[in-house]
Formats: C-alpha cells, structure tokens, sequence
C-alpha cells in the first residue's frame, strides 16, 4: 500500500470515529446531559449538518491550493473542533460543538477521492479510493467500539481526547507521506457549479442522501435497540459494534472491486436493494440475540459496500467539477445521516420500540434504489440518442 493512501486512511480512521461513535454513546450522553434518547440524536444530525455546510463551502475556499495543502488545513479544523467536544460543558454547546466538527469531514473526502483516483493504477481508481474509506470501517472495529467502551465504564469525553489523537497522527502522516501534487490550474469555480445543472447529477445526490439514510436509521439507534430489544447487556455493545465494524470493513473491499468491474451505477442499485432487504430483516429477527448478531454483520457490510461505487459513480459524472461533486457526494451521505437519525427518531418519541426505525430505514433504502434505477434507464437514453 503506498504511504499516501495509508494517510488518507488515517483521516477517514479519526473521522469514522468521529461520525459513528456518537451511536454508542447516546445512552451515556443523554444521561450525563440529562436530555433524552432521541434529543441526544440530534448530536448526530448536527455533525451531519455541519458536513453539509462544509463540504461545498470549503471546497470554493480552497480554490486552486495544492490538494495536500487542503487536506492539512482540513484537518486542523477536525482536529481542533473535537477538542472543543471533549469540553462541552452542557448540550447547546456540545451540538454546535459537533456541527463545526463536521464541517471539514466532507471535503476532506471529497479532496481525498481525487487524490486516490489520481494515483491509483490504471483499472483500480475504485480500489484505491475503497483504500481511503477502509479508515471508516477500522474506525468501526477498534475505534468506535473502544471510544463506547471508554464513554460508558469512565467518561464520554475522553472518547473525543482519543480522536484528537488520530488526528494529530493524520496530520503528521499527511506531511511526511502526501506527494506535493499540483494545484488545479486556471480553475472556475462558477463553471464547477454546471455540475448542478445536470439532472444526473441530482438524481445521486437523492439516491445518496435518502437511500443511504436507510443504514442511520438503524444504525443511529443500534444501542438502545440491542439492549431493550435483543436483551444484550449494556456493556456488551463494544463487541457487537465490533462485529458491524466487521462486516463495513469486508463491505468495503468487496465494494470496491465490485464498482472496478461492473458500472458503478449497477452496484449501487443491487446494493441499496440489498439493505433494504437487510432492514427489513431486521425488525423480525431483534429479539433473537444470534440472528441480530447475523444481521448486524450482514447489513454493515452491505451498507458499507456500496460506498466506493456511490462516489466513483459521482467522480465520474462530474468530468471538471470531480473535487466539488466529490464533496457534494458526502454532503449527501451526511444529509442521509441526518435525515436517518431524526426520521428514525419519530416512531421512538410517538411510543413505539426501538424497532421501528428500522421500518423507516426499509422504506428510504427503497426510494434510494428508484432514484439508481432512474439514473440508469436516463443513461441509457441518452447513449441510444448520441
């Protein structure tokens, strides 16, 4: 593996952590804020929201730097704002805490991609960006499992000194090991922004956005639901969220080379129908602790699969505008992250169980899987008409 990658891993290592410890933690944030399940799921909805205000504003301000220069800059601000999380001292602070904390997270992805692709050999630009959200899965076996141990036996907030940690080590390994590439010359910003202009363009980013809701609607509440539901004890969620770790990180590869050998447009359609399916699943077997353990694994690494081909398919759409659609691209996994958490929410504070997120999940996996199918047959037309 080329040591530019391995930084970039790193960087998605500390912002998986970020992103999806919150999940674990609800249960000790809530009671140590002294708020309730579903307002402390709105911490989640902030980060995703600072994500989305990042992504296509930070991506306008960095201009025509050279891309090392921007994933250094980006993740200071992601170093220094989850500081600012360690030392919330209540729940409106903690929340703005988190949104600002979100706000590189998307173009730190998007910048990342491009440099993946661009030094990826030839035939692998998908494998060699899975490479860089391989740290989001890692994140999800050691990271957030340990950051759940640690906020629930002593403090949650000695889970946010931990990805402090990681992203002084980013920035390290980006120093030492980015290549020096060049800055995008003669760059127009305003043109970028025909990338919006495009019907395709907006059918992803809908598929994203409410397609990949489907898994944080579960996955937002997995902590309550494995414990209220399944009747596992509290302290034994670190490993059960190491066995969903598992199944992203297996995901992930398989997505990866999954997306390099037929379109990336085919592998998201399969696979949105895919957790679908798996959430559907789901609601049924909870209460069996083996079989939720099964569909635990198998949904992660579903869900995660699909998350190479889902940016690919991005990059490849946006022939000049690759950095800014990059970005967009996890704007609207982040906008999906949100929506996840808050409708997910809805049927929990109207007094159903922690099933019934998973219903939710279902139904905005479904519409993501439409939105795939009409990007193809649209693709399609417009190959017979050229």
């Amino acid at each position: 593996m080329k040591k530019s990658l391995l930084a970039l891993l790193f960087g998605g290592l500390g912002i998986g952590i970020t992103e999806f410890v919150m999940m674990g933690l609800l249960p000790d944030i809530a009671k140590d804020l002294t708020i309730s399940i579903p307002q402390a799921g709105h911490l989640i909805s902030a980060y995703a929201l600072g994500v989305v205000i990042g992504a296509p504003v930070l991506v306008a301000i960095a201009g025509s730097y050279p891309p090392k220069k921007i994933l250094l800059a980006l993740m200071v601000m992601f170093t220094v704002f989850n500081g600012f999380s360690a030392f919330a001292p209540g729940y409106t602070t903690l929340f703005i805490a988190r949104l600002l904390a979100g706000l590189p997270h998307g173009a730190f992805f998007g910048v990342g991609s491009v440099v993946a692709s661009r030094i990826a050999e030839k035939g692998k630009e998908a494998q060699s960006v899975s490479i860089m959200f391989a740290g989001l899965t890692i994140a999800n076996i050691i990271g957030v499992p340990l950051g759940t141990y640690i906020g629930h036996n002593y403090s949650w907030r000695f889970t946010f000194v931990i990805i402090v940690l990681v992203g002084l080590l980013t920035l390290l390994s980006l120093k030492l090991w980015m290549p020096a590439l060049p800055a995008t010359k003669n760059r127009d910003f305003r043109k970028e922004l025909d990338f919006f202009k495009h019907p395709e363009s907006w059918l992803i980013i809908f598929m994203i956005a409410i397609g990949t809701g489907g898994l944080f609607s579960w996955f937002s509440y997995i902590a309550p639901l494995l414990t209220d539901v399944s009747g596992f004890k509290a302290d034994s969620i670190t490993y059960v969220l190491v066995l969903a770790g598992l199944g992203m990180f297996v995901g992930n590869l398989i997505g990866g080379k999954l997306a390099d050998r037929i379109s990336p447009a085919k592998a998201s359609l399969c696979l949105l129908l895919a957790m679908a399916v798996a959430l559907f699943i789901i609601h049924y077997v909870a209460y069996n602790q083996t079989l939720s353990l099964i569909m635990t694994f198998l949904t992660g690494a579903i869900a995660f699969a699909s998350a190479s081909p889902i940016q690919m398919l991005m990059i490849n759409s946006s022939k000049g505008s690759e950095m800014l659609a990059a970005s967009v691209s996890q704007a609207s996994f982040n906008i999906g992250n949100a929506l996840g958490a808050f409708l997910g929410g809805l049927p929990i504070a109207a007094g159903f169980d922690y099933t019934s997120p998973v219903w939710v999940g279902t139904l905005m996996a479904l519409t993501g899987s439409a939105f795939a199918w009409m990007l193809i047959v649209r693709s399609r037309k417009l190959a017979y008409a050229s």
